[in-house]
């Protein structure tokens, strides 16, 4: 009987209630979708970071293949994407570009600077032009992996893999006038990779995971006590080989790290501190497959996520999040049109994941996604109907609603495959090119947004 009732719901309109709230029922009535258009800068992009302003507004920052290389950030207006300051603002080529955000909401960037010998530089952008924080290429020698960000009270920090002191990290922070080391530079027993910082929430210190080549490249975590650098638990605690580690603070102040697990098939495994020893986090290894570019981030309820380009999905982007119990997929595994490189997370106030990522379905561009409701956007004002017959089709649907409006039919994924205006109260719809699937009907009139949906086969 319950799937039956289920069945009755799927082919029926669906109705959007103010009083009900259907939309928040059911687990269709969510996707993965683009953040305006897919594949959204000139060319092909590297080292995609995405962050929320204060306002939860997406930037993405990029090494940009339309300019040289060079270091471009752009954001979402609410309908496109526009470039913040110059495209190409850097002195020259870039990798590991990070993008964050002070706590005053001024987007600021890391990177390696190859127009200052790959040494580490950091600009922000005053609401005009982009311009240097200090020097430009502060750093003792060239670096990798560059990560930043900022203390409670507002000072930038970087930490990278410093090839002027043996490969080992270094973290450094903005005095006001100068880029200074925090504690001593080239800290780590040996050489490493993958830096990750972060501030812990309730001590406000820092802290530093990495790929520990002193410790058999396996995961370290680090915080500067106030004097020197010290482990948090035992260093090189992962099982394996670490890569892509990733580390993130849960809001009651403990650390997490998330990484690709050699040890288990190189998959993707999450551990946190419980305040003695690192363990794990649900099963290790809970990828379908192998895991690269691990990005760990959490909601503001304090759920972990976990973003990765996913080796077991044909090299798509997939976000799962923990349960409680059990790793879990948000929405379906392998969710991008096509292979995702350079996969960054961010999650919004609201706990919607965002994900930036190189696009192979639009020959390596800049594309995001995030996870929400399919009726994003409706207003407050509803209560009329659409009917939409025959429902399943394979030719033709039939709309009938008493709204005027523009009307648009998108798939489960957000992708959006027709447009048009509608001004009668039956409107027949050719859906014979569409592929098979659900569809979502969305008519947005004066006063109301109603969305309906039906079935191509």
């Amino acid at each position: 009987m319950k799937k039956l009732i289920y069945i009755l719901f799927f082919f029926l309109p669906v109705v959007v209630s103010a009083q009900f709230n259907l939309y928040k029922d059911s687990p269709l009535d969510y996707a993965w979708k683009y953040v305006g258009t897919a594949g959204f800068s000139l060319w092909q992009v590297g080292y995609t970071s995405i962050a929320l302003n204060p306002s939860g507004q997406p930037y993405v920052a990029f090494r940009d293949g339309e300019n040289s290389d060079k270091a471009t950030v752009m954001k979402f207006n609410g309908t496109n994407w526009e470039i913040v300051g110059d495209a190409g603002f850097s002195a020259g080529g870039t990798e590991c570009t990070n993008l964050t955000f002070s706590t005053s909401g001024q987007p600021y960037v890391t990177y390696q600077d190859g127009g200052n010998s790959g040494k580490t530089t950091v600009m922000k952008f005053d609401g005009t032009n982009w311009m240097n924080i200090g020097a430009a290429g502060f750093s003792a020698g060239s670096v990798q992996f560059t990560n930043n960000t900022f203390s409670p009270i507002g000072i930038p920090y970087v930490t990278y893999e410093d090839w002027g002191n043996s490969n080992k990290a270094t973290v450094m922070k903005f005095d006001g006038t100068n880029w200074m080391n925090v504690g001593s530079a080239g800290f780590s027993l040996g050489r490493v990779q993958f830096t990750s910082i972060a501030f812990n929430p309730m001590d406000s210190l820092p802290y530093v995971a990495f790929q520990d080549w002193g410790n058999s490249s396996k995961a370290t975590v680090m915080k500067f006590d106030g004097t020197n650098w010290v482990n948090v638990g035992v260093a090189g605690f992962s099982t394996g080989i670490a890569g892509y580690t990733s580390l993130a603070f849960s809001p009651s102040g403990q650390p997490y790290v998330a990484y690709e697990d050699w040890a288990n098939s190189h998959k993707a495994s999450v551990m946190k501190f419980d305040g003695t020893n690192w363990v794990n986090l649900g099963n290790a290894g809970f990828s379908e497959g192998q895991a690269l570019f691990t990005n760990i981030a959490f909601s503001p309820s304090g759920q972990p996520f976990v973003a990765f380009r996913d080796d077991g999905n044909v090299f798509r982007a997939t976000v799962m999040k923990f349960d409680g119990l059990n790793w879990v997929n948000v929405g379906k595994a392998g969710f991008s049109a096509n292979n995702a490189d350079f996969i960054t997370l961010a999650v919004s106030a609201s706990g919607v994941p965002y994900v930036a990522f190189s696009d192979g379905n639009s020959i390596g561009k800049a594309s995001v996604m995030k996870y929400d409701s399919v009726y994003m956007g409706i207003n407050e004002q509803r209560g009329l109907q659409v009917s939409i017959y025959p429902n399943p089709t394979a030719d033709n649907i039939t709309i009938k609603t008493p709204v005027k409006g523009f009307l648009s039919i998108t798939n489960i994924g957000g992708q959006e495959f027709l447009q048009q205006t509608i001004n009668e109260p039956i409107t027949a719809i050719d859906v014979s090119t569409l592929p098979n699937g659900v569809y979502f009907v969305r008519l947005t009139g004066e006063r109301t947004v109603e969305v309906g949906k039906f079935v191509k086969q």
